[in-house]
């Protein structure tokens, strides 16, 4: 179900940008708000195969680390440079970078799982 919310989420905000903001974004807004979107999209597609490792049965701590992990990235990463575009507010480009660790995190996670389940 999260995945489901986070690409549905990415592909409305993905439209939204592309349509709504093009001609109220001066170009550099918009490519914040393009690398927020793809960065949303891309992970939450790796949570719908986080989600079907675990169906599987391949219950792992680790796998369920990077689901979190990558929802958190989501938010932090994604979500306050959707606002930094919309908004201008620069100070949100400080959380940015903690949304990066938090997709690093995930990834470290899906690593980790991978060396243990060999």
């Amino acid at each position: 179900m999260v995945a489901a919310v986070a690409g549905f989420t990415a592909v409305a905000l993905g439209a939204f940008g592309a349509h709504a903001l093009r001609d109220s974004l001066d170009t550099q807004m918009l490519q914040v708000y393009r690398t927020a979107s793809l960065y949303h999209l891309v992970h939450a597609a790796v949570l719908l195969a986080i989600a079907l490792w675990l169906q599987q049965g391949r219950i792992s701590g680790w796998l369920k680390f990077s689901a979190w992990s990558f929802c958190t990235g989501i938010v932090l990463f994604s979500g306050s440079l959707y606002l930094l575009a919309v908004t201008g507010v620069s100070g949100l480009g400080a959380i940015t970078p903690l949304g990066g660790l938090a997709f690093l995190a995930g990834w470290a996670g899906i690593f980790i799982h991978a060396v243990r389940s060999r």
